[in-house]
């Protein structure tokens, strides 16, 4: 899809998009850096993809969006939710829409290799976590 025509969407829907892409990075990046217990890496990926989480990557990156991706994240911050976080706060929970209202923009305009600039300021120390490094053994 084209740019202009992404725009157009909802921006709580692009966050539903957003969010999934948000999630599977994050899933994937932990599988491919960690060879820890399954239940491990849910913890660490419930950290990073939680609203504060998200809240907190977000401020890093910020500087990193251009303006049409700044005009996504504020439509998405300040669009109205149908639901709210059950442990973020209301400021946390808006900048976490917006972040991944821009991560559906980006996604649906198959802008893959901006995504992947973004989602590169992630860092390891931040998926670490609960990860266990002991090796599988089958």
């Amino acid at each position: 899809m084209q740019k202009t025509d992404v725009a157009k969407i909802n921006p709580v829907t692009l966050a539903f998009l957003g969010d999934a892409v948000y999630a599977l990075y994050v899933r994937e990046k932990l599988v491919r850096s960690n060879t820890g217990k399954a239940s491990n890496l849910q913890k660490t990926a419930s950290q990073v993809l939680s609203a504060k989480g998200q809240s907190a990557f977000l401020e890093r990156i910020l500087s990193e969006f251009s303006q049409d991706e700044e005009d996504v994240y504020k439509r998405g911050r300040n669009a109205k939710k149908a639901t709210k976080s059950k442990n973020a706060d209301a400021g946390e929970y808006a900048r976490s829409t917006g972040f991944e209202a821009v991560l559906g923009y980006l996604y649906l305009a198959g802008d893959t290799q901006r995504i992947a600039h973004l989602l590169g300021f992630l860092e390891e120390s931040e998926l670490r976590g609960q990860a266990d490094s002991k090796p599988y053994k089958p």
